[in-house]
């Protein structure tokens, strides 16, 4: 690769993705453990036998009537009534974002995201030609809004990014946070919200907030809460200008017409997909009771997962715990680990494994 003419802010830089190792128990990846209800994966084969008959035309390339499914369901869900033409989707989340710094990014222009977050969206900053700047947090991983205000205005970033929940601290973020760091910048201003269906109760969505913000994006995806990380299928809400904007950047007939039949047959299970979420907030909310008494703490999560710690050194007791058959994620926070919220049986051999761990590898106490 040194031979090629690569561009210069790629040079150096490693592929994204979580370690791939042979492990029992895989808890690594945020993944919602639970199969797909019988009833859907019986539709999804006649949904895909359909679409299957015209493969040989290409697939509908503004995603009309998937668009149309997607802002009933956030109507419904949200607290907040959707059109179709502000709904946009693509292959994952990270389409989706990908695109809105095409259009929104780019040379000479800068995007910032308030660190530790998901590590792709300066990932993909740099792919688009984008610069990137890191946004500061407290101490406990949550975002000062005075301070945050401050560097916007100073930075005067085109894209910020706020996830919410947070990955891989699992917090989301007060949309009193949000209005203001809206408020203090005339970029556009995009919330990550592919964990929100795990949050806690009361816990609302940025969603809320789009009347009247036209330079609001929020993300959304099938890929965590819906069970359906295959599919490769991520979504936005937004101003309709937005979606109109996305479209001069999208790669024309982007989404298979079997990727749309499969989102909109799930979409028609959405009671039965979304059922899960609850058994998976509760193996969250006991893997967090349960830390205490290992000597371990945890940050607040409103997502699948639970961030935890601390330890002496994170990387040995990583490794310890895959010794054990778990596999977790070192998301490279000195001290902190990061684990899915699994099964039921996935957690007793998480906790298990981890007594052992923390017997070995001592956190470190009172911080």
């Amino acid at each position: 690769m040194d031979e090629l003419p690569l561009r210069p802010e790629l040079r150096g830089r490693t592929p994204y993705g979580a370690p791939q190792v042979p492990a029992a128990h895989r808890l690594n990846t945020n993944e919602n453990p639970h199969p797909l209800p019988d009833e859907l994966l019986a539709d999804l084969g006649t949904a895909l036998g359909h679409a299957a008959l015209e493969l040989n035309r290409y697939p509908d390339r503004d995603a009309r009537e998937l668009r149309a499914d997607l802002a009933g369901y956030l109507s419904r869900t949200a607290g907040t009534a959707l059109e179709p033409a502000q709904v946009w989707a693509a292959n994952g989340s990270n389409e989706v974002l990908q695109q809105i710094l095409q259009a929104f990014g780019g040379a000479g222009r800068t995007a910032l995201g308030f660190t530790p977050s998901y590590s792709m969206h300066p990932i993909i900053a740099a792919g688009t030609g984008t610069g990137w700047v890191d946004g500061h947090r407290r101490a406990d991983f949550t975002i000062d809004p005075s301070a945050a205000v401050a560097q916007l205005r100073e930075v005067a970033p085109d894209v910020v990014f706020l996830t919410s929940p947070n990955n891989p601290t699992g917090t989301a973020v007060p949309l009193e946070t949000i209005e203001q760091l809206y408020d203090a910048t005339s970029g556009m201003v995009v919330v990550d919200e592919a964990y929100a269906e795990f949050a806690r109760t009361g816990t609302p969505s940025a969603l809320t907030l789009l009347q009247g913000r036209p330079r609001l994006i929020v993300s959304r995806t099938m890929s965590k809460a819906f069970g359906m990380a295959g599919l490769r299928l991520g979504y936005l809400a937004a101003d309709a200008a937005v979606v109109d904007a996305l479209q001069l950047v999208r790669l024309p007939y982007h989404l298979s017409s079997l990727t749309q039949a499969a989102a909109r047959a799930a979409l028609a299970h959405t009671d039965a997909l979304l059922a899960t979420v609850d058994a998976v907030r509760g193996q969250r909310d006991r893997i967090v009771a349960e830390l205490p008494a290992l000597g371990l703490t945890s940050v607040p999560s409103d997502a699948n997962f639970v961030l935890f710690g601390r330890f002496a050194d994170a990387s040995a007791a990583w490794q310890a715990l895959l010794d054990r058959g778990v596999l977790v994620r070192d998301v490279g926070l000195p001290g902190w680990l990061r684990v899915t919220a699994g099964t039921a049986a996935e957690t007793d051999a998480f906790l298990t494994a981890l007594g052992e761990v923390a017997r070995v590898h001592r956190p470190v106490l009172g911080d």
